[in-house]
């Protein structure tokens, strides 16, 4: 497994303890990297940007998430959906060096392992409708 796949992994990992506790974000990264022991710096410090810039960015990445996931509420999503969700929506509207599709797909293999098949198309249905909605309109700064 590449570095950056263990760092969306561990992204996810401490996203999904944040919707839990809703603790400060350098509180759940010390308590997670303790717990999970060595992590390859270039794998640490990618997954501590991409939690905290997902975190700091939660008020333009969820109405992205409502608004594609037809029928569904957010605070109603599985709560590893809606973790996965909003990293993905984070690297698609933050992150653009990492194209669409590599996102998409990442996103879409991380809910396989940690949600089971069943929330693959539900993740790539509503980050492809995020996708489609960031081609034809300007990313927030």
């Amino acid at each position: 497994m590449g570095f950056r796949r263990k760092a969306r992994e561990s992204a996810l990992q401490m996203l999904f303890q944040r919707d839990f506790t809703n603790d400060d974000p350098a509180k759940i990264e010390r308590a997670y990297f303790a717990a999970v022991g060595k992590v390859p710096d270039v794998a640490r410090e990618y997954a501590e940007r991409l939690f905290e810039g997902t975190v700091e960015h939660l008020d333009s990445i969820d109405p992205m998430i409502k608004t594609h996931a037809e029928n569904w509420r957010l605070e109603r999503m599985a709560r590893v959906d809606r973790s996965v969700l909003r990293l993905a929506v984070y690297e698609l509207l933050y992150q653009a060096e990492t194209p669409a599709k590599v996102v998409i797909n990442e996103a879409c293999e991380i809910a396989r392992k940690f949600a089971g098949d069943d929330s693959v198309p539900f993740v790539n249905g509503v980050l492809d409708g995020v996708r489609r909605a960031i081609e034809v309109a300007p990313r927030p700064v």
